[in-house]
Parts: C-alpha cells; sequence; structure tokens
C-alpha cells in the first residue's frame, strides 16, 4: 500500500499509475486530475507522499480541498508564507484593482482594500470593473470580485481618504502596503509620512505608468530600506498621454510581483 494524499487528504492506495486511481474516483471524464500541483492526465508513476486531487469542472471545491489545490500550485512553503500575510492596497483605481486581484489570485490571506471613490464609465478602460459596478464604491465592488474569485481570502473594506492623520491606524498589523493613487500630491503624502509610524513596514509605490508602448522601461526600484517604487518614473498622464489598460497592468503586475517576492524572501 502507498500512503498520498487525495483532495487534501492522507488516505492509502493499492493503485500504481495516477490513471489508475484516478479512475476508481473520478465521477465524470471531465474532471481535472491534479498531480504534484500539476493539471494532466496522463499517466503517472504513483509515490509515497504524492498530493492529487479530482475537481469537478464549474464546481467550487470544499475550502481545504481548494486551499491544499492552491497550496500546491503555488509551491507548499511560498503558500503558507502567502496565506498567513496581511497586504493593503491604497487606491483601487486601474493600478490598486488589478494588484489586489493578482495577490487574490496568488493566495495572500489577508488584504486591506482602500479607496473613498466610486466607479464611473470613465474607469472602464483600464480598472477591473464592469458595467455592473457603475455608482457603486470601488471597495465594495472589488471586494465582490475577489469574492467571487476565492470567497476563502479575508478582505477588509476601508471607504476613505487616506490623510497624514489616519495613516497610523489603517496600517497595523500590514506586512507590506501598496500605494495606487492617481495623485501625484497623495503619492507624496503617503511617502512622506509612512515610515514615521512603520520603519520596519514595506511600502512599495508607484511612478511613470501613463501611456503605452515601451514595457521593459516600467522597472522595480528600492529607492531605500523598506520603500520601493515601480514604474518608469517619467510617464505621467497628460493630454496626449492618457492611462492604458496595458501599461498600467504591467506596472501592477511588477508590484504584486514585488509583494510574492518580498514574501517569499521572508
Amino acid at each position: 500500500m502507498m500512503k498520498i494524499k487525495f483532495n487534501g487528504k492522507e488516505c492509502e492506495t493499492a493503485c500504481k499509475t495516477s490513471e489508475e486511481f484516478f479512475k476508481e474516483k473520478s465521477q465524470n471524464e471531465n474532471d481535472v486530475w491534479i498531480i504534484n500541483g500539476f493539471a494532466t492526465k496522463e499517466k503517472q508513476e504513483l509515490k509515497d507522499n504524492d498530493e492529487l486531487f479530482c475537481i469537478p469542472r464549474f464546481t467550487l471545491p470544499p475550502k481545504d480541498a481548494l486551499d491544499a489545490m492552491m497550496r500546491a500550485r503555488h509551491t507548499p512553503k511560498l503558500h503558507d508564507k502567502l496565506k498567513k500575510a496581511c497586504v493593503a492596497v491604497c487606491g483601487l483605481g486601474g493600478l490598486g484593482s488589478h494588484i489586489a486581484i493578482n495577490l487574490a489570485r496568488s493566495g495572500i490571506g489577508f488584504l486591506k482594500l482602500i479607496d473613498f471613490d466610486v466607479i464611473e464609465p470613465s474607469n472602464l478602460n483600464r480598472q477591473a470593473y464592469t458595467i455592473d459596478d457603475l455608482g457603486k464604491f470601488k471597495t465594495e465592488a472589488l471586494q465582490e470580485h475577489i469574492n467571487k474569485i476565492n470567497p476563502f481570502i479575508t478582505t477588509q473594506i476601508y471607504t476613505l481618504q487616506i490623510t497624514a492623520e489616519n495613516i497610523k491606524e489603517l496600517f497595523i498589523d500590514c506586512d507590506i502596503v501598496c500605494e495606487a493613487f492617481d495623485s501625484d500630491k497623495a503619492k507624496a503624502m503617503l511617502a512622506q509620512n509612512f515610515h514615521r509610524y512603520f520603519e520596519h513596514t514595506i511600502l512599495i509605490c508607484a511612478s511613470g505608468l501613463a501611456g503605452y508602448g515601451d514595457s521593459n522601461s516600467i522597472q522595480t526600484r528600492k529607492i531605500a530600506k523598506n520603500f520601493y517604487v515601480c514604474g518608469d518614473l517619467t510617464s505621467a498622464a497628460k493630454i496626449g498621454n492618457g492611462l492604458m489598460s496595458p501599461r498600467v497592468n504591467i506596472c501592477a503586475g511588477h508590484q504584486a510581483n514585488l509583494v510574492l517576492e518580498l514574501l517569499a524572501q521572508e
């Protein structure tokens, strides 16, 4: 008998291959078969401590099964770190909405979503919202979207404007904070005041992501201890150089990817 994990639970099997095992367990030929984090229906030799999942298509697995599946996908040690992490996203426009969704899909366990604005038609060219969201607060709409992606992630929303006075209350217990404001004044306010209260917490800001083209000019830079900036540092939004979805998404990907990198190092 061989000891393996199936759908997050330990079990024993006499099967020698994944094909033999799944044919015993699967109820439908369209089920998704996952072996050690990889989805495949090719025959694989089973070994002790292999981790297998059989997930019906179009159906949400139970919480434990989904978490175990994501853990296998993300690699166990990294997933465990991400699941315990708390990350705040400040501003939920084109940049922040996509940062938050990237982090939710990556398994961050606790997201703080902060914005005071509502969704309007002009937002739809680059922000992670739909026509059905028009008129809603961005915090509430994004929380709904994340719940549809993974209902087991904890999201806490703050529908307010961040000021120098409320920083010290908003970011208690955060491991990393991502700045995603449209306003240069708001960006400067957060950058200038954040480390007065949270010296050892990482702040990731953005600067220079307007327009289109020149993808490789958007980079991640370490500016000081616990302070990073993503973007090209020059491309500001102005007449003739608006905010376009692809370049905004590239910068959002830089910020979210840096969050994973830094948490992995922890």
